[in-house]
C-alpha cells in the first residue's frame, strides 16, 4: 500500500479552475466516503483552501488510484478530466510525506509560513477521523505532520512578519507592494489608520484581518456576513481586544447581516471578502450605485475562492480590484528575504522524515515480529508441558538449563527473520516478506 496525494494549488491551476475545486463543507463527508469507498482505496482525507484543494489517499494500486481520485475532481469540477489533468500534480510514498510536511509547514503556500495552514491541515485530518475515513495510516501521517509544522514556527523564523493571507490581504488594502520589511509593514498600516472599513465574512479568514484592521488603527470596521449573528460575535471580539489594550480605542467597530453591505459601502475607503459563498456576495450593479457622487477611490480586496466580488468591478472607474493573485503576486516579492528560513525550514521537515520513515517502518514490522515470536513461544511452552512427565526428575538447576536451552535455539532461528523484516520495512520487498511470514506461520 502507498500513501499518494493528487491536488492542485496556486501555482499549478488558474483562479477559475481552483474556483471550481472548492469542497464545501457539507458535501465534504460525502466525497470522503465515495473516495474510501473506491476498489483501489482504502483512506482519504481531503485538504482544501483558498490557495489548494488536495486529496490523500492509502491506494492499493497506484494507477487506480489515480484514476479514482481524477474522477473525484471530474465529479467535483463537472469537467473531463482532459480540461484540467495538467493542472494536477501527484505524489507517493516518500515524496507524498515530503508534500505535506512542506504544506504544513507552511513552504507551499502563497504566504510562506502562514499560520491558518496548520489549522486547516488539523482540521482536514479531523473530518477525516470523524467520518472513519481517516484510520490507522493517515492518521500517523497528519499527526506527524501537525508536529512539523509546529517546529517550523517555533524553531524558526519563518512565521515572522507577513504570515498570513489575512495579514497580506490587508497590507494590499494599506497600498503596500514588493517586498516586507518593517518599514513597509509600518507604512502601510498607517496609510490604514482613520480610515474607514468594510469587511464581508466572519470566518477564519476574515477574524485575521478584523484583528489586523483594527491593529492599523482603521476609524470604522463594519462586518457584514450571511449569519449576521456570527459576524455580530465577531465584531464583540474584536472591541473586547481593543477594550483590553492600555490606549484608548479609536476603532468603531460593528456586525451584523448582509444589508450592511448596501449601507455603509458608500462611505468605506477600503472593501476586503473573504467568505465560502459559492458565488459573488458583491455585484457590480452594488458597487456602481455606491460609487455615484463619491469623488474618492474605492480598494477591493477579495481573497475568497471562489470570489467573493464580480470581476466587472475591476472595470469601474475609481476602483481598484485586487484578489488572490496579487497576494501570490506580494509573497513571491518576500521570497528573497525568506530564503534562510526556508532553508532552516528545510532542514526539519527533512530531520522529520526520517522520523516518520523510523516510525512508520515500526509500525508496520512490530505486529509482524511480535506475533512471530508470540507463536514461537506458545509453541516452546506446549513442548515443554507435553515432556513435562519426562522432565520431573531433574534438579532446579538442570530445568533451568533447558529453560535457556530452549529460549536460545528459538532466539537464534527468529533471529535473522527479525533482521530481515526490520531492514526491509517500509518498502515493497518488505511488505512481501511481511505478507510471506503472515502466511507461513499462519499469523492471521
Amino acid at each position: 500500500m502507498s500513501v499518494v496525494v493528487v491536488g492542485a494549488n496556486h501555482r499549478t491551476a488558474p483562479l477559475d479552475l481552483l474556483e471550481r475545486m472548492v469542497v464545501t463543507g457539507d458535501r465534504l463527508p460525502k466525497f470522503l466516503h465515495d473516495l474510501s469507498a473506491a476498489s483501489d482505496l482504502s483512506e482519504a482525507a481531503v485538504l482544501a483552501t483558498c490557495n489548494r484543494t488536495e486529496v490523500y489517499v492509502v491506494a492499493e494500486r497506484f494507477h487506480g488510484a489515480y484514476g479514482q481520485v481524477r474522477d473525484f475532481f471530474s465529479d467535483l469540477t463537472y469537467l473531463p478530466p482532459d480540461l484540467f489533468a495538467d493542472s494536477l500534480y501527484v505524489h507517493y510514498d516518500e515524496a507524498a510525506v515530503r508534500h505535506l510536511f512542506e504544506v504544513t509547514a507552511g513552504l507551499d503556500s502563497a504566504v510562506p509560513g502562514e499560520h491558518e495552514i496548520l489549522g486547516q491541515v488539523r482540521q482536514a485530518w479531523e473530518v477525516a477521523r470523524e467520518e472513519g475515513t481517516a484510520r490507522r495510516t493517515l492518521n500517523h501521517l497528519f499527526r506527524h505532520a501537525v508536529e512539523v509544522g509546529k517546529r517550523a514556527r517555533t524553531e524558526t523564523r519563518i512565521a515572522r512578519h507577513v504570515t498570513s493571507v489575512s495579514q497580506a490581504a490587508v497590507l494590499l488594502a494599506g497600498g503596500m507592494s514588493g517586498a516586507a520589511d518593517d518599514e513597509s509593514l509600518s507604512d502601510s498600516a498607517s496609510r490604514l489608520a482613520g480610515r474607514r472599513t468594510l469587511l464581508v465574512g466572519a470566518g477564519s479568514m476574515a477574524r485575521g484581518m478584523a484583528s489586523f484592521l483594527a491593529d492599523a488603527g482603521v476609524a470604522e470596521l463594519v462586518i457584514a456576513n450571511r449569519t449576521g449573528s456570527r459576524a455580530a460575535e465577531l465584531a464583540d471580539s474584536i472591541l473586547d481586544r481593543l477594550a483590553g489594550t492600555s490606549d484608548e480605542p479609536t476603532t468603531s467597530v460593528r456586525g451584523g447581516g448582509l444589508d450592511l453591505v448596501d449601507a455603509h459601502l458608500r462611505d468605506a475607503d477600503v472593501l476586503l471578502t473573504a467568505t465560502n459563498a459559492s458565488g459573488a456576495v458583491i455585484t457590480v450593479d452594488q458597487v456602481r450605485r455606491a460609487l455615484e457622487g463619491r469623488d474618492r477611490p474605492l480598494t477591493v480586496v477579495d481573497v475568497g475562492v471562489p470570489r467573493d466580488v464580480d470581476p466587472a468591478v475591476s472595470e469601474l472607474d475609481g476602483v481598484e480590484l485586487l484578489d488572490m493573485d496579487d497576494v501570490a503576486a506580494m509573497t513571491e516579492a518576500n521570497l528573497a528575504r525568506r530564503h534562510a528560513e526556508v532553508d532552516a525550514v528545510r532542514a526539519i521537515v527533512e530531520e522529520e522524515l526520517g522520523r516518520y520513515e523510523a516510525s512508520t517502518n515500526a509500525r508496520e514490522v512490530t505486529p509482524v515480529v511480535r506475533a512471530l515470536r508470540e507463536q514461537a513461544e506458545q509453541l516452546r511452552l506446549a513442548e515443554l508441558q507435553r515432556y513435562a512427565s519426562r522432565l520431573e526428575g531433574l534438579t532446579a538447576e538442570q530445568r533451568d538449563a533447558v529453560e535457556a536451552l530452549t529460549r536460545g535455539v528459538l532466539a537464534k532461528v527468529l533471529h535473522s527473520p527479525t533482521v530481515r523484516l526490520k531492514e526491509a520495512a517500509g518498502s515493497a520487498r518488505g511488505d512481501r516478506l511481511a505478507d510471506s511470514v503472515r502466511d507461513l506461520f499462519d499469523l492471521g
